[in-house]
């Protein structure tokens, strides 16, 4: 009897033969000489969220207003669709762009607002009407057809920017902070809302934010972007798990890193020597890093845990005094400084209440963690 072997289904960025539907090839943009975006390739599949994400200045959003036409490269290729559109306006191109202000007309009531951009097209009145109950319907507002931007919520103004964006079925979606102007519980809300309704339509989505839980929550993938160029682009788990270099793991979320010295390399793990620590470091992975390389081991604080009798291991294995907790109240953060002084950030849930707590201020005690939750970082 042959055995069945289940086949893995790969994603289309892992799949060599795919063939990508937005293409960015050496995209670079100049201001008076000073590079705001740098040799940017990035390939991007159809139906994909794919997230920017960076600070302010990174440059992100000028990538973005370059892949709608609003400017032009000052070198390199944008392709969508296999389509060349670097040089064509943003009225020629197969793209809408959901603004960070919305940009509502104050005048206008719900459906002409959404309704604007066919009206402009010529399209049939029949067919308007069809189309802008279709979508009002999908961000679930038929109800406030009739009312003016000033008579919605911010959550509701936001509701039908999206649909004015989708009512003209582009090909591709592009987001400009899109939820930036919402309370955090609506926020959080709306996430997941935008997420259904994105593959609901199957449209391609590139959205642009500075919020690293909004991008890991949404995105299939993201790309974190510095002074202008990609640093690292993966899924969310990729890029938080595995970040590629020390400004990607610190820019996501907190994480704790250990000095040290590379005293052994083997295939299947790395022996870190720090005194920063207090203890060696070993991490269940090789690295790029020879022995004798000075490098750093990176914790995620949700990883370590806390014990208040002395641990059986050695390796990965540290001691230190309780210097302040932060309630959150799902989770505390627990600050600890090592005999070298060092803080480590040990994040723990609250599974039972603050006074029934044992270990609180002050209090010695055990750190550890397992070799497959660290990382070593080179660069």
């Amino acid at each position: 009897m042959v055995k069945k072997t289940k086949r893995i289904e790969l994603q289309p960025w892992q799949d060599s033969k795919a063939k990508p539907y937005i293409h960015l090839e050496g995209v670079s943009k100049e201001f008076g000489g000073h590079v705001v975006v740098d040799e940017v390739s990035l390939s991007i599949y159809q139906g994909e969220f794919f997230s920017l994400l960076g600070p302010s200045g990174c440059g992100k959003t000028t990538l973005l207003r370059m892949l709608a036409g609003f400017e032009m490269p000052s070198r390199g290729k944008i392709y969508i669709d296999g389509i060349d559109v670097t040089h064509r306006p943003a009225y020629d191109r197969p793209v809408n762009m959901m603004f960070q202000s919305y940009a509502l007309f104050p005048h206008m009531t719900v459906e002409q607002n959404i309704s604007f951009g066919l009206k402009q097209e010529r399209i049939s009145k029949t067919e308007i009407k069809q189309r802008v109950s279709d979508v009002l319907k999908l961000v679930q507002m038929e109800k406030y057809g009739s009312r003016k931007p000033h008579q919605l919520s911010g959550g509701q103004r936001q509701r039908v920017a999206l649909a004015r964006s989708l009512v003209k079925r582009p090909k591709l979606l592009l987001l400009d902070e899109p939820l930036a102007a919402l309370d955090k519980r609506l926020r959080e809300q709306t996430q997941f809302e935008l997420v259904n309704i994105q593959e609901k339509v199957g449209v391609t989505f590139i959205m642009v934010t500075h919020d690293q839980e909004e991008a890991m929550t949404m995105s299939t993938r993201l790309g974190v972007m510095d002074h202008g160029r990609l640093r690292q682009i993966g899924t969310p788990n990729e890029i938080y798990e595995y970040p590629h270099s020390e400004y990607v793991a610190d820019f996501i979320g907190s994480i704790n890193k250990f000095e040290g010295r590379v005293v052994e390399v083997e295939a299947d793990h790395i022996l870190v020597e720090s005194e920063e620590a207090g203890c060696e470091l070993y991490v269940s992975h090789s690295a790029d890093a020879p022995v004798g390389a000075q490098v750093k081991v990176a914790i995620r604080p949700e990883k370590i845990m806390i014990a208040t009798t002395k641990p059986e291991q050695k390796r990965n294995a540290t001691k230190g005094i309780v210097r302040d907790i932060g309630y959150l109240g799902d989770v505390s953060i627990y600050h600890v400084e090592l005999e070298s002084g060092k803080i480590v950030l040990a994040t723990q849930p609250n599974l039972v209440r603050l006074a029934e707590r044992a270990v609180t201020w002050d209090d010695e005690v055990f750190l550890l963690w397992r070799a497959e939750n660290s990382i070593v970082l080179t660069v």
